[in-house]
């Protein structure tokens, strides 16, 4: 009996340790570095709100799926705003904007987001979208969940459709979910396979 009430009890404290547990900025800037993503994932934090911003920003796509449709140039983000300095828990949902450089709107009639994984199509949803015609800039803003982006982040060759065109992620874009997904882990930082 002594001994089911010891077990009882160690189990008990592991518990409530693992649960008093959080992710820290500092690990997290442990983490970015150990990944060599100090060039395109930041961490910032405001004293005076109280908040923090991780933010990956990736490389331009292709040139041939630009011209294809009709864009100069985009580029995407991916990140998230938390309150403190710290988590407990990896977050659920993620922001995913694209940035597109055009000589006119390309994307305000239509700004849907389909990905397609393997067999599956995730249907993302469609944009808050925003133009800055003077600037030559579309934004297109998604709110992404932590297991749609695991699923793609998992792929070598994902396509997906932003509006009526087609793009491919690139090889450092997928790295750079992938990098995303890890540091903000709370488990043990690596992207875990949900297939």
């Amino acid at each position: 009996m002594k001994r089911l009430i010891a077990l009882c009890a160690a189990t008990l404290f592991l518990t409530l340790a693992v649960s008093g547990q959080s992710l820290t900025n500092t690990l997290i800037r442990d983490r970015i570095r150990n990944q060599n993503a100090e060039n395109c994932i930041s961490l910032n934090y405001d004293a005076a709100g109280k908040t923090t911003k991780i933010m990956a920003v990736s490389e331009n796509f292709s040139k041939d799926d630009a011209g294809r449709s009709g864009i100069l140039a985009m580029n995407f983000a991916a990140g998230l705003f938390y309150p403190g300095d710290n988590f407990v828990k990896s977050p659920e949902t993620f922001m995913l904007t694209f940035w597109v450089l055009s000589k006119k709107p390309r994307f305000g009639a239509s700004h849907s987001l389909t990905v397609t994984v393997r067999d599956e199509v995730l249907v993302i949803g469609s944009a808050r979208y925003a133009a800055k015609p003077r600037e030559q800039m579309e934004y297109l803003n998604f709110e992404i969940s932590r297991e749609n982006l695991t699923k793609i982040a998992q792929q070598t060759d994902v396509r997906f459709q932003l509006g009526d065109d087609e793009f491919s992620f690139t090889r450092s874009q997928m790295k750079l979910l992938a990098d995303l997904l890890m540091i903000t882990d709370m488990g043990n930082g690596q992207v875990s396979d949900s297939n």
